[in-house]
């Protein structure tokens, strides 16, 4: 994990890493569109643009935090999705933003 320190990372994201994400891949907060508001992004995010709380590393910063949206607490690790790297979780969660939009 190139520019990231295991001591950056606060309670609640190392609780993810060990259940599987992977700390500076940040797709989940790029590839899908969320229609519920985020604080500073009232009418949610379109698919393929970064949500504004995704830090420079790649990491929500409002993770663990009561204005989270839900979609966001929602979403787990799955290496399905996922896949092997943060390229193929783009592509995985692009896909399915397209398969799924109405």
């Amino acid at each position: 994990m190139p520019g990231i320190a295991l001591h950056d990372l606060n309670e609640n994201h190392l609780n993810d890493l060990e259940h599987g994400c992977r700390p500076g891949c940040g797709a989940c907060c790029i590839a899908p569109s969320i229609s519920s508001p985020i604080t500073g992004m009232p009418n949610g995010k379109p698919a393929g643009v970064a949500c504004i709380h995704l830090t420079p590393d790649h990491l929500c910063g409002i993770f663990g935090q009561p204005g989270r949206p839900g979609v966001c607490s929602d979403f787990s690790f799955d290496p399905a999705v996922c896949g092997n790297c943060r390229d193929e979780a783009l592509q995985r969660l692009q896909w399915l933003e397209e398969a799924t939009r109405l």
